[in-house]
């Protein structure tokens, strides 16, 4: 009986996490292409119905970063969450976030990109944003979703779920000064040098929000939000 319990819990925990960067139609080549240069990626050849799906592939490793073109709405991330035998179904979080639950995906996390002047960077994380009135709620879901261990962060308002070696992606639970609404999420890029990594992505047509002690919060040239983080 150990046995079994053991096998269903290692075909329910997730092997792999995808982003989805999700953009309108009339944004999509501007956003994609920034995303390539900030991530030193090259674009899959389009796939889906429409062409509307694309996977944005790193010099080394496996893709963890998709893009999709939006029929209507704004631009927006959405997570895949990746089980062994699991099929295709999206589903939507207690705070009204869309994910999906897909098939096992790939397996070798890609190591952060060499910059000219030596400093590195990578995607490393997708960061939840939840109202505070469905933070409890969400932080359980997910942790039950995943069956990562929860852990407090650096601030009151973080927690995070404790992933697994060989996962791209961190899960961060930010808790929101807005009293309600409905959960969204932002993706972060870890650097050892946030400084010039900043410098880069305004060249490349970002723009900066707000400084912080740790982190520089921050939008693409589409409105997208994210963070670049220092490293650790």
């Amino acid at each position: 009986m150990r046995r079994q319990a053991l096998a269903i819990v290692r075909r329910m925990t997730p092997v792999w996490l995808t982003a989805f960067l999700d953009f309108p139609a009339a944004d999509f080549e501007h956003g994609v292409a920034f995303w390539q240069a900030v991530t030193a990626t090259t674009l899959s050849p389009a796939r889906g119905a429409d062409g509307e799906f694309a996977t944005l592939v790193p010099g080394a490793g496996d893709a963890f970063l998709r893009v999709q073109r939006l029929a209507d709405g704004s631009a927006r991330i959405h997570l895949d969450v990746h089980r062994a035998g699991q099929e295709f179904r999206i589903r939507t979080s207690p705070g009204g976030f869309t994910f999906c639950e897909v098939s096992e995906g790939e397996s070798i996390r890609p190591e952060p990109v060499v910059w000219p002047g030596g400093h590195t960077s990578l995607v490393d994380q997708i960061c939840l944003d939840i109202p505070a009135d469905r933070y409890d709620e969400e932080c359980a879901f997910w942790a039950d979703l995943t069956g990562w261990e929860k852990r407090n962060g650096i601030r009151p308002e973080f927690r995070y779920l404790d992933r697994p070696s060989g996962i791209p992606l961190r899960l961060l639970l930010q808790r929101l000064d807005e009293p309600t609404g409905e959960v969204r999420a932002h993706l972060d890029l870890e650097t050892t040098d946030r400084a010039a990594e900043t410098r880069r992505h305004v060249d490349l047509g970002a723009t900066v929000v707000a400084h912080r002690s740790r982190w520089t919060a921050m939008r693409d040239p589409v409105g997208l939000a994210y963070c670049i983080t220092d490293q650790g």
